[in-house]
């Protein structure tokens, strides 16, 4: 079921953010430390940074044509574009 209320989308968001603090403060209670937040924060970053990479750049830049509904269908269009070669698309076309 797809949610189309933008206040439903909104509550959605704030809880995955309060999911992450919570998790995110339950790994570094036990023995918290700097080198353990600052490779957190790393992993979090990284994380935000290939799901862009996956869902904006790939789309928009390398292949316009194919809408991604998820990691799964990405890694099946990639599996697909490897056996059939591989055609760059220019994000002017």
């Amino acid at each position: 079921m797809d949610i189309k209320s933008p206040t439903l989308l909104k509550i959605k968001g704030a809880l995955f953010a309060l999911l992450a603090m919570i998790s995110g403060g339950l790994l570094l209670a036990p023995q918290f430390s700097w080198q353990a937040l600052i490779l957190l924060l790393i992993t979090i970053w990284a994380s935000c940074r290939t799901y862009y990479f996956c869902f904006y750049v790939l789309e928009h830049y390398v292949d316009p044509s194919f809408r991604y509904a998820g990691l799964w269908d990405l890694l099946r269009h990639g599996m697909r574009k490897r056996k059939g070669g591989y055609q760059e698309v220019s994000p002017n076309e």
